[in-house]
């Protein structure tokens, strides 16, 4: 069952509805689940097998349908196909389709263009439903601040900087709380050498001086590290793979003065990122959302996507 004055929600990233129900054997409780291309590519049904685009589609919104019916009042991140070419229009019109994959008819209401779109946490709906993820780029932004206006809700993925949290901040201002998840990726940050854990500390310290409508989901976590450093900065949502939810359920408590080591672990030492003082009150398109490994993850995620394609 869930840890005594466990604030953080923990989610699950897979794309695999079995694990899902794993992991709420597990843990005796799940809070939402994240799912992108590369998830629904490893997922068993998929391996080694060629799809038209709308087969896949169908398969996703299956795999969507059915986690959401496991865990029916959590979120369920449901990621867009972009790649470098892909416009906030495009965007778009994909999270307008993929949002009602598990809306309710009861709860839609007419936003914007007319298109059908649930009300965000705070005006009578529940945690449960989709958050789109859009990559955290201009079209990504432009798609989410358009989203948010609509009804809908986001979750700004593939975030390695404080400008870019800021930027996610600004582009979504006027949204209600659950209605905005930032996603910072610290794993792939450690990948090359950064402490990726700094950024979510960054980010917590930055958002106070704001109004809260954002919430931090740390992302790409790989081990207990990260688990314990996220929840003692009191990150909103944590999103692991079941091998890290597995480890954490039998874990011991994490090390009584934490900042006497999340810098190393297994001798290796990890820059450290500096806070930035940022005005959160600047228009999203004043902030630097450029990043190097932002644009790895798109193509990455948009290989992986394309390669269940015939």
């Amino acid at each position: 069952m869930r840890p005594e004055n466990l604030k953080t929600r923990i989610f699950l990233d897979s794309g695999d509805p079995q694990e899902t129900r794993e992991a709420i054997k597990l843990l005796g409780f799940l809070d939402g689940q994240t799912t992108n291309p590369s998830l629904i590519a490893k997922n068993p049904e998929t391996a080694g097998k060629k799809f038209s685009k709308q087969e896949i589609l169908d398969f996703y919104k299956g795999v969507v349908q059915e986690i959401s019916g496991l865990i029916p009042d959590g979120s369920v991140s449901i990621e867009v196909y972009s790649d470098a070419e892909t416009t906030s229009e495009e965007m778009l019109a994909q999270a307008r389709e993929f949002y009602g994959w598990i809306t309710p008819p009861s709860r839609l209401r007419r936003g914007f263009g007319g298109q059908a779109v649930p009300p965000p946490q705070g005006e009578g709906g529940k945690r449960g439903g989709a958050h789109i993820k859009y990559p955290t780029t201009a079209e990504g932004l432009v798609a989410a601040e358009r989203s948010i206006k609509e009804g809908m809700r986001v979750n700004m993925t593939l975030c390695f900087s404080q400008e870019q949290a800021a930027a996610v901040y600004a582009a979504t201002r006027g949204a209600q709380k659950g209605q905005v998840f930032v996603s910072p990726f610290v794993g792939r940050l450690d990948d090359r050498g950064e402490n990726g854990m700094d950024l979510i500390a960054n980010i917590m310290q930055m958002y106070k001086a704001g109004d809260g409508h954002v919430e931090v989901l740390t992302a790409s976590v790989r081990n207990m590290k990260h688990m314990h450093r996220a929840i003692e900065l009191g990150s909103d949502i944590i999103t692991a793979p079941l091998k890290v939810l597995k480890e954490w359920n039998t874990s011991p408590p994490p090390h009584p003065n934490p900042l006497l080591s999340k810098e190393r672990e297994k001798g290796e030492v990890l820059r450290p990122i500096p806070y930035t003082q940022l005005d959160l009150d600047k228009d999203w398109q004043e902030f630097n959302i450029i990043h190097d490994l932002t644009d790895k993850g798109i193509e990455k995620f948009s290989q992986d996507w394309n390669s269940l394609i015939a």
